[in-house]
């Protein structure tokens, strides 16, 4: 289970020691239990609603859901609901990016719905951040919803270093770039970052548990890279420091998409 308190980051941490000084308290550390299945969040990404429901009822074991834009466009908030309903927790990976009121509404929202992550683009500001995130707290203690763990996308899995350069005229490296995205949602008070797991043992570094790292671009042993170019095998990837995997196509287009996830299981046991 995971368990949501509050911290302060220096004090928890040691700021003198990991670089980390934030004017603001996170206001979240989520603390994941040792169960492997805790650490798998499979994306329910190219499914009809219908689909993603039968799905995630039938992944003997399944604990967490990856609700992406597709699957959310389609079927508006309720598919939220349903899979909570059905015993399941929440990531809700809408990765929003607009002014700083917008943000917070659309946070206030999404833990109305009872999302335990929500992505939001770190580059959106810190003032953004900062509102997102107290908008989100207050309205899933009014609610009575697990309060939820805000998650600050970095640099999308999908980039590459000269890519980054060539179409967005951004000078600034990946290597660095993902480490000062970082930083800005820590002191803005956000409890974690989605990142490439190439980049989770540097950012583990810096930001000692329980500050959360979600990576994406997992591929478990012998599985297609696809479109993600910065990618990692499920073990090497907790070693590097990631909190929680996002999985998608390895286990939703398997033969049998129950022994694919019990077989990433297996990887991280």
């Amino acid at each position: 289970m995971i368990s949501n308190q509050p911290f302060s980051c220096p004090s928890q941490f040691g700021a003198a020691e990991t670089g980390w000084f934030s004017d603001y308290p996170l206001a979240l550390a989520p603390t994941l239990s040792s169960d492997p299945a805790d650490r798998i969040i499979v994306a329910l990404d190219g499914m009809a609603p219908e689909q993603a429901l039968a799905f995630a009822a039938h992944v003997e074991g399944l604990r967490w859901v990856k609700v992406g834009l597709e699957l959310f466009v389609q079927s508006g908030p309720q598919v939220v609901a349903q899979l909570r309903e059905q015993g399941l927790r929440v990531f809700l990976d809408l990765k929003f990016h607009d002014i700083p009121a917008t943000m917070a509404g659309a946070c206030r929202r999404a833990a109305a719905l009872g999302a335990e992550l929500i992505t939001v683009h770190a580059c959106a500001g810190s003032e953004a951040l900062q509102a997102a995130q107290a908008a989100a707290i207050e309205e899933a203690q009014g609610a009575g919803h697990p309060v939820p763990t805000l998650l600050a996308v970095t640099v999308l899995t999908s980039w590459d270093e000269r890519r980054l350069q060539q179409q967005l005229a951004i000078g600034q490296g990946i290597g660095k770039r993902v480490p000062a995205l970082a930083q800005l949602s820590v002191t803005a008070g956000i409890g974690g970052c989605v990142c490439s797991p190439l980049e989770a043992s540097t950012l583990r570094a810096q930001y000692p548990q329980p500050f959360a790292l979600v990576t994406p671009g997992i591929r478990p042993r012998g599985a297609a890279v696809g479109d993600q170019a910065r990618v990692m095998g499920p073990a090497e990837a907790m070693a590097a420091g990631a909190s929680q995997l996002v999985i998608g196509r390895p286990i939703t287009k398997a033969e049998d998409p129950s022994t694919a996830f019990a077989a990433c299981c297996a990887e991280l046991s």
